[in-house]
């Protein structure tokens, strides 16, 4: 998933492998061979080149290193570990299509509940033509980043909320044996 993440963010920018793999430092003719590496997953980035293709994007490493759903177990796996840790609950919509909600009795509510409404908020705003895709692509790949200023919720996650949900993910798709 990393590998497919480095290359939508590299293609959304308009760059080639070799101009990418210069940004970062690799020099001559390993520089398109390395990110080619990244890409197809032979290699695996250390962290300190995520944070630097994160700035070349103008995202988030969260954005660039979501949790393993390259196949629809580890979504499942996903889905049962936020439902362990978050409260996320199944459940259907009117017309009997399966929906995730959240369990307004679970302690972590206060803190998701706002971040769900800004998303919807900006979802709304496309679904209507108020922003475009590459605005509201921005929003999503920047959260929890992008100022009020610019007509976007800010949210208020916290560093430890955070590193708590990737973490319980982390943990839970190990007890699975997903990672």
């Amino acid at each position: 998933m990393l590998g497919k993440r480095i290359r939508l963010f590299r293609s959304r920018k308009g760059l080639k492998q070799k101009e990418l793999g210069e940004m970062v430092g690799f020099m001559g003719k390993t520089s398109d061979v390395r990110i080619a590496q990244y890409e197809t997953e032979a290699r695996t980035p250390k962290d300190d080149l995520i944070k630097q293709l994160a700035d070349i994007f103008g995202v988030t490493t969260r954005a660039i290193t979501v949790p393993n759903i390259d196949s629809y177990l580890g979504l499942m796996h996903t889905f049962f570990a936020l439902e362990d840790e978050y409260g996320f609950q199944i459940s259907t919509d009117k017309d009997g299509r399966p929906c995730i909600t959240l369990d307004e009795n679970h302690q972590a509510y206060d803190q998701i509940a706002p971040m769900f409404f800004a998303w919807l908020s900006q979802y709304s705003k496309l679904k209507q033509g108020e922003i475009s895709e590459d605005e509201y692509d921005n929003w999503r790949y920047n959260f929890p980043n992008i100022e009020p200023t610019a007509g976007y919720v800010k949210n208020a996650i916290s560093d430890k909320l955070d590193a708590e949900l990737q973490d319980a993910l982390s943990e839970e798709m190990k007890k699975r044996g997903l990672l």
